[in-house]
Parts: C-alpha cells; sequence; structure tokens
C-alpha cells in the first residue's frame, strides 16, 4: 500500500509509524482517535467508517470545511501561497489577522498558510490563545494540493468533533476500535516538564488515559496508545500487549543530533483488562 502523507505539518506526526500501527490495530468497523492530529493513521488505515476528535477547535473546523466545501476550500487557499506571502512581514500581518478573523472559513485558510509557513509546523497558542509560531523562512513553501484532495475524498467517511478525550472515551461502544496519539510523556521530568504540561495535558492525564483504555477493553472496545518507552508508560500500560518500536524522532532542535527514540506500542484487548 502506498503511504498518503498529511496536507499538514505537525509535530509527532505517525507518517514515520503508520505500518506499525495498523500492524497492531484490531478488525472494527469504526476507527476512533481522540488525538487526530493530522490524521496520518487515518489517511493510512482502512475502516468502514472514522470518529476523529480533537480539542483544537482550529483544527477540527478546518477538516470540516475541507470535507463539505473542498473545491472552494483548495482553490482559495491556493491563493495565499505566492512569493509575495512568503516573507516575514506578509506572515506576521496574516498571524495578526487569523488570532483576530471570526469567520470560520477564512480562519481555517489562514490556519493552512500558517501551518506551512511558520517554524517547523509547529501549531502553538499563547495563554490568551493567540496563535503565537514564529515565520518559518522556508524558501518556497509547499502548497499540499494533491494531500488536500486525498483528505477530502476519504474524510466522506469520518465524522469530525472537538472533543477531549475523555468525553471520546466517554461514548466508546462496539464495533469500534480506539488508536491514541497523546501528548507524549517527557523523557525525564525535567525535560521541559513546564512546557509539556502548558499544553494541556499533564501526567495526571497520561494516568486517567491509561485507566480509561482499560476500563473501554473491559467493555469490549479494544485499545492501541502510542507513547515514549520510559518506566512511567511501562507502570501505566501494564496491564495491555506491550511492543517496542525505533523511530527516527526529532529531540534535539539540530536535525544532525536526530536519534532513534524507543516508542512504546501498547495494546488494551478486550477481556484480559480488568475496570
Amino acid at each position: 500500500m502506498t503511504k498518503t502523507r498529511a496536507f499538514l505539518k505537525w509535530a509527532g506526526g505517525k507518517y514515520g509509524l503508520v505500518e506499525d500501527i495498523n500492524r497492531r490495530l484490531p478488525e472494527g468497523r469504526v476507527l476512533v482517535e481522540p488525538f487526530v492530529g493530522a490524521g496520518s493513521v487515518f489517511l493510512n488505515s482502512d475502516y468502514d467508517a472514522y470518529l476523529l476528535a480533537d480539542i483544537n477547535a482550529d483544527l477540527i473546523n478546518l477538516y470540516q470545511l475541507l470535507k463539505t466545501r473542498p473545491d472552494a476550500f483548495i482553490r482559495d487557499a491556493a491563493r495565499l501561497f505566492i512569493a509575495a506571502n512568503n516573507e516575514r512581514g506578509a506572515y506576521y500581518g496574516f498571524r495578526d489577522e487569523f488570532n483576530r478573523e471570526q469567520d470560520g472559513y477564512r480562519r481555517a485558510l489562514l490556519f493552512l498558510y500558517l501551518n506551512r509557513h511558520g517554524y517547523n509546523g509547529l501549531c502553538r497558542y499563547n495563554q490568551k490563545g493567540g496563535f503565537n509560531v514564529p515565520f518559518g523562512a522556508y524558501k518556497k513553501p509547499y502548497f499540499p494540493e494533491r494531500e488536500l484532495w486525498f483528505f477530502a475524498e476519504k474524510a466522506q467517511k469520518a465524522t469530525f468533533v472537538c472533543q477531549s478525550y475523555v468525553e471520546v472515551f466517554a461514548a466508546a461502544c462496539e464495533e469500534q476500535v480506539f488508536y491514541c496519539d497523546p501528548p507524549y510523556a517527557p523523557l525525564s521530568t525535567t525535560a521541559s516538564f513546564t512546557t509539556y504540561a502548558a499544553n494541556g495535558f499533564t501526567l495526571d492525564d497520561q494516568a486517567i488515559l491509561a485507566r480509561l483504555a482499560r476500563e473501554t477493553a473491559a467493555r469490549g472496545v479494544p485499545v492501541l496508545i502510542s507513547n515514549h518507552d520510559i518506566p512511567l508508560t511501562r507502570e501505566l500500560y501494564r496491564e495491555a500487549e506491550l511492543d517496542v518500536v525505533a523511530v527516527k524522532r526529532t529531540i534535539s532542535r539540530h536535525g544532525h543530533n536526530r536519534k532513534k527514540v524507543d516508542e512504546l506500542l501498547a495494546l488494551f484487548v478486550p477481556g484480559t483488562s480488568e475496570a
């Protein structure tokens, strides 16, 4: 199967892991992703239907528009990807506009522009909710037209919701399979813990997610979670079937320092976990 890239750049995207994830995803009718992110697993798996959630309202708004109005959206988005808009002043002007914009359609167009022109494809907001990623200074940002169309077509099988992972788990039902790609646990408690916790996903959340996975599997719905392979996650997922995968991940700002970091794929199987 030919792999398809997501149209968004996304920190922690799962494009490099989709084969490993697919091998471990159980059969079912509906794949549920409480942390859909850029959607690499959605794009590279084959289920009858998808329930895709994220707490980022801008992300879900963009996906819903791409599902329902792909022709207009892709045409209008392309107009932002011109040389004149790939410079510092233009970028910060569009970023300011995005932070003031109330119209969902225009906001989605700007979100895509900022994603491809901003530094490292980061998606980050300040405490007031303002998008604050700096200019990326790329030679020629890529307009992902083919990837946008692929997503729009596959999105016809998907329902997008802006909900927390707790809300998504609360509605778990038969025929569903869960894949969870939460913000990863820090490699050490000193690894920029304050920054990590500021994104809203704390160590308590890691523990709550593991408990929900256990309880959901006990009700007959399998749950697969990916995370760093560290003592904390091994303890949290001790009742799951554990697999280790080595994947190249940038854990340094310098590209030449990229190294393999072991990842854990934890599968909570119905019938083997106790609530």
